[in-house]
């Protein structure tokens, strides 16, 4: 049953408050209201407009309740995904891993320049195995433990994790969600992905080249005091890798959401704080480790705009407004213009439904003109901090150093490196423009 409200009443209203709630979000350094409540509101009220609407026929009620279902259920998986990782990122700061990993690093004499490329690279690499969200949070801890006290470091290196996770996930069928989608629905293969790492290494290297030079030039404070890692920490890293291990296995082999292999990995960390618990000696440790303590301690700002974001825009969706775009554009201008576009629209929307959309569409493609939608809508993300998962989270984490306007001051950097990687891609695999 195909809907259209694009130029109803709902359709429009639906746009106002979507529009408006997202204004909000961007204004959240200035007016210091957190960036979930609005686009909670938003989503509340899109799909109620939608069921007003609809309140004197039956027949569609239906089609809402499997559409919003759908939403919930595609919030549900990141959801839990994204808990876990943070909740493992909670125990290991807790159990002072990254305090180590700051020690070692600042301890060897690296200076603030050294460090932005060092988290880079190792971001950009990690992310495919990772997934892009896991890693930038990974990455962002010991950022912050490194660069302590100096907001230009952190704010400039959490803008170049964003860029590097993007980038590294765009070209791995694990490192970014819809790299995931576009291979779940069997239009690339596992090893064509690959394709696309120059143009992603590219994507990376522009503006990172560009930010590095303004770095300040100075070394972090290095403690005279040698830091150790609290007891079960080794364990801890070995059962958060086996975690991430699981996840992809869970969907490649067993062809169950990632999420579940995540949620095994929970319970694995659940069992081993019970023991932590059971073996706690005062004399030696500070405090016991609390397990649901680290779980409460999770951003749940960023967990609920998530759920505000997937829900507002799967409204707009259910509309017809993501079926409208897509169509104009892959008609209208042809598949690399529009393809170029796209990533564009998922900085602004998000980039998860925005290729839903396209997926769903299928437009008329060749292999590569897939590969070149799934490297924008993956890399165009980090044109704005709330255009990726990666930046989402690390607004959260790094609140007050890495906030929506510091990062729009780079956009245009961002978006050199965006065009160059689109460019690259296009002159390897002969695409007409």
């Amino acid at each position: 049953m195909e809907i259209n409200l694009t130029t109803s009443y709902v359709g429009f209203l639906s746009l106002a408050v979507f529009f408006i709630a997202y204004a909000v979000v961007m204004v959240e350094e200035f007016s210091h209201l957190r960036k979930s409540k609005p686009v909670i509101l938003s989503a509340a009220i899109i799909w109620g407009i939608i069921a007003f609407y609809f309140s004197g026929d039956k027949s569609y009620g239906k089609e809402i309740e499997h559409a919003l279902e759908y939403n919930i259920l595609e919030f549900a998986e990141l959801f839990l995904f994204l808990l876990v990782a943070m909740t493992y990122i909670n125990a290991l700061e807790e159990r002072k891993v990254f305090d180590v990993v700051r020690y070692q690093l600042t301890s060897r004499g690296f200076n603030f320049r050294q460090l932005f490329i060092f988290t880079g690279i190792i971001t950009f690499f990690l992310s495919p195995i990772a997934d892009n969200l896991t890693t930038a949070l990974v990455m962002c801890s010991v950022l912050i433990a490194c660069g302590k006290g100096n907001g230009k470091f952190i704010s400039l290196g959490c803008i170049n994790i964003v860029i590097a996770a993007n980038a590294g996930g765009a070209y791995s069928p694990f490192g970014d969600i819809t790299t995931l989608m576009v291979w779940q629905a069997g239009i690339v293969e596992f090893f064509t992905f690959f394709n696309i790492f120059i143009p992603s290494v590219i994507n990376y290297i522009i503006p990172a080249a560009i930010m590095y030079f303004f770095i300040p030039k100075e070394s972090p404070e290095v403690s005279s005091e040698k830091v150790f890692m609290k007891r079960g920490g080794r364990m801890i890293i070995f059962l958060g890798l086996f975690t991430i291990f699981s996840a992809v296995n869970f969907h490649n082999i067993l062809h169950l959401p990632p999420m579940l292999g995540m949620m095994f990995g929970l319970g694995l960390l659940g069992l081993y704080s019970f023991y932590l618990k059971i073996t706690y000696n005062s004399e030696r440790e500070d405090n016991k480790f609390d397990f649901f303590r680290k779980i409460s301690n999770a951003e749940w700002d960023t967990l609920l705009f998530f759920f505000g974001v997937i829900l507002s825009v799967g409204g707009l969706g259910f509309i017809g407004y993501l079926s409208l775009v897509s169509e104009i554009l892959y008609d209208g201008l042809g598949p690399t213009i529009a393809n170029s576009i796209v990533g564009i629209l998922s900085a602004i929307v998000d980039n998860i439904p925005v290729m839903f959309a396209v997926i769903t569409m299928r437009p008329e493609m060749s292999t590569d003109q897939w590969l070149l939608v799934t490297l924008t809508t993956g890399v165009g993300g980090s044109l704005l901090s709330i255009g990726s998962a990666a930046g989402v989270a690390l607004m959260g984490q790094a609140r007050g150093y890495y906030t929506f306007f510091g990062h729009l001051k780079w956009t245009p950097v961002i978006f050199i490196g965006y065009i160059a990687s689109i460019y690259v891609h296009v002159l390897m695999s002969g695409l007409p423009w």
